[in-house]
């Protein structure tokens, strides 16, 4: 049985020829301290440019809830508890789709905390890699990466700080900067 998916889109343009498109992935979390937080949203951009993304109901010990953090990303807990897909039902569906696969994300030292975290709830262990979006570009793409991005969220008028936003615009920026100029 596979985790209710909580949005899911078409694909956006194909990248370029002969390029292996990468998967990736972004969490939302009740805070950004390291300690207390934990992740409750999290969103996959396939090779195919297919996004999923799925609230988590907290798990009994994660009480952290920073209302900053609720103002950024715009998730109230009680919607979590209300509609959360309860975390290893997640952890589930995320092996499922990735199994096998590096991952990539952009802020690294967060989405490892925040995956760990989620796996550790549910007493399991990823069947993927995550690694830092930053292994995949050159010097020159480093540069390029704010200015696309801010030109993706514009033209594409996606939603930042939620997970499956994110991820797809993660995927688009690298989409765009990977075609041959």
């Amino acid at each position: 049985m596979t985790a209710p998916i909580a949005k899911k889109t078409q694909p956006l343009a194909s990248p370029a020829p002969g390029v292996l498109p990468p998967v990736f992935l972004d969490f939302e979390a009740s805070s950004l301290d390291l300690i207390q937080s934990y992740p409750i949203e999290v969103g996959i951009c396939d090779a195919r440019g297919h996004v999923e993304s799925w609230l988590i109901r907290p798990a009994p010990l994660w009480n952290e809830w920073s209302e900053e953090a609720e103002r950024v990303h715009g998730i109230p807990r009680r919607q979590l508890l209300d509609e959360g897909v309860n975390a290893c039902k997640v952890v589930e569906a995320l092996n499922a789709r990735l199994e096998g696969l590096t991952v990539y994300c952009d802020a690294w030292t967060f989405d490892c905390f925040w995956l760990h975290r989620l796996y550790r709830a549910c007493r399991s262990e990823p069947t993927f890699e995550l690694e830092s979006i930053s292994s995949l570009l050159t010097a020159a793409q480093v540069k390029r990466w704010p200015l696309m991005r801010q030109q993706v969220i514009e033209t594409l008028n996606l939603p930042e700080h939620r997970a499956a936003g994110d991820a797809r615009i993660l995927y688009e920026v690298w989409r765009r900067l990977a075609q041959p100029a």
